[in-house]
C-alpha cells in the first residue's frame, strides 16, 4: 500500500483513527484527534479513501438485505435470556473476543480480569434482579479462568456446577442463585 504524509488511516486492530505524520521505512507515524501519535508498521495500517459518513449518505436505508440483518442482530441480543420451563437463565459469554473488540495490548492478567469483573458483575446483577440461573461461558482452555471464577462464586450465596454438555460442552459452569436471603 503506498501511504504518504497526509493520509487518513485507519489501524486494523485496534479502534485508532488518524492522519500520516512521519514514515521512516516500513514504520508509520499517525496522530489520531485527539493529538497522540503512535508508531505502527505499514501492514497494521488501511488508507481510508473516503470518509463513512459520505458513504452513508448514498447508501438506501430501505435496502431489505440491511433490514434483515440489523433483526438478526436483534434477536441474537435479545437471547441473552433464555427461557427454560418457565425459568430465567441469563448466559455470560466470557470469551475475551466477545467482551471487547481487540485484546491488542492485553497481557493475559488484564484479560482475566477483565473475566472476572464481568462475571462479577452479571452475578451481583442476579441477585440484585432475583434470577436464579446464570450460565458462565468461559471455555475449556487450561482451566485458569475457570478456576477463578470457582474462587468468586464461592463468596457469594450460590451453588454452581458443570453445564449441560449437551448444551454447552464443557467450557460452561452453571450457577443456581439461592433467592431467600
Amino acid at each position: 500500500m503506498c501511504l504518504e504524509i497526509g493520509n487518513k488511516v485507519v489501524v486494523i486492530d485496534a479502534d485508532i483513527r488518524g492522519f500520516v505524520t512521519k514514515i521512516n521505512k516500513e514504520e508509520v507515524f499517525v496522530k489520531d484527534a485527539d493529538g497522540m501519535e503512535y508508531r505502527f508498521f505499514r501492514k497494521e495500517l488501511v488508507k481510508v479513501e473516503v470518509d463513512q459518513n459520505e458513504l452513508s449518505k448514498y447508501f438506501d436505508i430501505n435496502n431489505p438485505m440491511l433490514k434483515a440483518k440489523v433483526q438478526s442482530k436483534e434477536k441474537k441480543k435479545k437471547n441473552s435470556f433464555v427461557k427454560d420451563k418457565k425459568e430465567v437463565v441469563m448466559e455470560v459469554d466470557l470469551h475475551a473476543k466477545k467482551l471487547v473488540k481487540s485484546t491488542r495490548g492485553m497481557d493475559n492478567f488484564d484479560i482475566l480480569s477483565l473475566q472476572i469483573n464481568k462475571a462479577k458483575h452479571k452475578l451481583e446483577y442476579c441477585i440484585s434482579k432475583k434470577i436464579s440461573k446464570l450460565v458462565l461461558i468461559h471455555g475449556v482452555g487450561d482451566g485458569v479462568l475457570k478456576t477463578e471464577l470457582e474462587y468468586l462464586l464461592n463468596n457469594y450465596p450460590v451453588k454452581y456446577y458443570d453445564a449441560s454438555y449437551k448444551k454447552y460442552g464443557q467450557g460452561a459452569t452453571e450457577v443456581y442463585v439461592f433467592q431467600n436471603q
